[in-house]
C-alpha cells in the first residue's frame, strides 16, 4: 500500500523507530524524536544498502518518489546510486551528476577494489592534477576527441609522454564505463589511436653479467648501512619480487620453517595471491633479522615508525652509497637480473620463471596456473638460483658452473 500526505502528516512517533512502506524499496523512517527521513532499500553486488532521499517535509512525497524512480534507473545501468552520489558529492555538489569527474570517480571506485592501493592512488593523482581541471566540470558526453588530446598533449609538451599515454588510456576506460552505465554513446579516446608521439622504451637498470652479480653481492655483504636495509638488500636478488612487496614484507605471511612466503592477493599487482618457496639462505637471513623487528608487523619497518614499512628509496638509495648508478642498478633490475640467468644460464623453463615473477601465465587449456603450480620445481629452481648467487659471491663465474655449486655445497657442509 502506497503513502499519502495525509498519512504522513498524520503519523506519530512512538517510542520505537517506524517505518512507512510506500514502494520500490522507499520508507519514510520516523524516529521517536519526530524526525522523518526517506530511505531507499536496495541491493547492489548482493549486498542490502540503504539511500537516504531527504528529510520530510522539506523533500515532500512527489519529490521522494522521483529521487527514488532515479536511482533506480542508476541501478537498472548496472550503477550503485550510493557510490554515484560519493562520485557527485567529491567532485563538488555544483557539477552535473553527468560530469567527467563524477564518473571517473564513479569508475574508479568500483575498479580500484582489484588494484593495489598504490597503483589505485597513482591512477587518482593523474586524474586530480592532468584531466579533472580541464575536463572535469563538463558532460562526459559532449567532450570530443580534441578536447581529450589537447589535455594530454599538455602531459606531452612538459617531457612526460610515458604518463600521457598512460591518462589517455584512463579516460579511454572511463568512457567505456560511461558508454556501460547509459551516460554516453561512444567513445571519442578511441578516435586517437597513434596522435601522441610513442614512448621511448627504457628498461630498469639491472647487472645480468654473473661476474659483475658477484661483485654486486659482496658489496652488499660489506654494506655497512644498517641491519633492516642490509637485509632487504641481501634478499632482493634471492627472491626477486617486486620491491613493493618486498618493503611492505609481513612476518604474519612467512613459514620459515616451511620455506615459503605467501603474499595475499591485495598486495600484488595481478591481485592474485603468490607464493615465494625460500632456500636455506633466504631462511637465515630472515631468522638474523627477527630479534629486530619480529615481534612487529613489519619485517622491514620504517626507521621512522614501525607502523609503516620501510621507505620504497631505501633499497635504491642503498645502491646509491654502495656506488652504483642509476643507469647500473635499479631496484626493479633484480628481476631481470634472475630472469636473464636463470634462462641463459641456469637454464630452467621460462614459464617456471615467469611464474616466480608472478607474471600472467596459462597452462595448457589457457587457463591462469595457480600459486602452487610447478612448486616443486620452482623450489628446486630458487635453490639453485640460490647456490648460483653463492658461487659468485665467491668468486665462480658462468663458465664453471658445475665447479661453483660443488664449492658452494662444500663451503655450506
Amino acid at each position: 500500500m502506497t503513502l499519502t500526505d495525509v498519512a504522513i502528516r498524520r503519523a506519530k512517533p512512538t517510542d520505537k523507530t517506524q517505518r512507512l512502506f510506500d514502494g520500490g524499496g522507499m520508507y519514510l523512517e520516523l524516529s521517536p524524536a519526530g524526525g522523518k527521513w526517506w530511505r531507499l532499500k536496495y541491493r547492489f553486488g548482493g549486498k542490502e544498502k540503504r539511500l537516504s532521499l531527504g528529510t520530510y517535509p522539506d523533500t515532500g512525497l512527489a519529490d521522494a518518489r522521483e529521487k527514488r524512480d532515479a536511482a533506480r534507473k542508476l541501478l537498472a545501468a548496472g550503477v550503485d546510486p550510493g557510490e554515484q552520489r560519493k562520485a557527485t558529492k567529491a567532485a563538488g555538489n555544483e557539477r552535473a551528476a553527468n560530469s567527467f569527474e563524477v564518473i571517473a570517480r564513479e569508475w574508479h571506485a568500483k575498479q580500484s577494489v582489484m588494484w593495489v592501493d598504490l597503483h589505485a592512488s597513482r591512477i587518482m593523482l593523474r586524474m586530480e592534477n592532468d584531466v579533472f581541471p580541464w575536463l572535469g566540470s563538463r558532460p562526459i558526453a559532449d567532450i570530443p576527441a580534441k578536447d581529450f588530446l589537447t589535455t594530454v598533449n599538455r602531459i606531452v609538451n612538459r617531457g612526460a609522454t610515458e604518463s600521457a599515454h598512460r591518462v589517455l588510456q584512463n579516460c579511454g576506460q572511463v568512457m567505456r564505463y560511461a558508454i556501460a552505465t547509459g551516460r554516453a554513446d561512444r567513445n571519442p579516446v578511441a578516435d586517437l589511436r597513434g596522435a601522441l608521439p610513442p614512448v621511448k622504451q627504457t628498461h630498469h637498470a639491472s647487472i645480468i653479467e654473473p661476474q659483475a652479480i658477484g661483485g654486486l653481492l659482496r658489496a652488499m655483504d660489506a654494506y655497512n648501512g644498517s641491519l633492516v636495509t642490509k637485509c632487504a638488500l641481501r634478499l632482493a636478488p634471492l627472491l626477486f619480487v617486486r620491491p613493493g612487496e618486498l618493503r611492505q614484507a609481513e612476518w604474519a605471511e612467512f613459514d620459515l620453517d616451511g620455506g615459503q612466503w605467501n603474499i595475499p592477493a591485495e598486495k600484488m599487482k595481478m591481485r592474485e595471491s603468490h607464493l615465494v618457496p625460500l632456500a636455506p639462505q633466504a631462511v637465515a637471513i630472515l631468522r638474523e633479522l627477527h630479534p629486530l623487528t619480529g615481534r612487529g608487523r613489519y619485517v622491514f619497518p620504517s626507521a621512522r615508525s614501525p607502523q609503516r614499512p620501510m621507505s620504497n628509496n631505501a633499497v635504491l638509495s642503498a645502491l646509491r652509497r654502495m656506488g652504483y648508478a642509476t643507469d647500473e642498478m635499479s631496484g626493479h633490475g633484480f628481476r631481470a637480473m634472475a630472469r636473464t640467468v636463470l634462462d641463459e644460464v641456469l637454464h630452467f623453463r621460462p614459464d617456471y620463471i615467469e611464474h616466480q615473477l608472478a607474471h600472467a601465465v596459462k597452462d595448457p587449456n589457457g587457463r591462469a596456473y595457480n600459486r602452487t603450480a610447478h612448486l616443486a620445481e620452482r623450489r628446486k629452481m630458487m635453490q639453485a638460483w640460490a647456490d648460483f648467487l653463492d658461487s659468485l659471491r665467491i668468486g665462480g663465474t658462468s663458465a664453471n658452473k658445475v665447479t661453483d655449486m660443488a664449492a658452494v655445497r662444500a663451503a655450506r657442509a
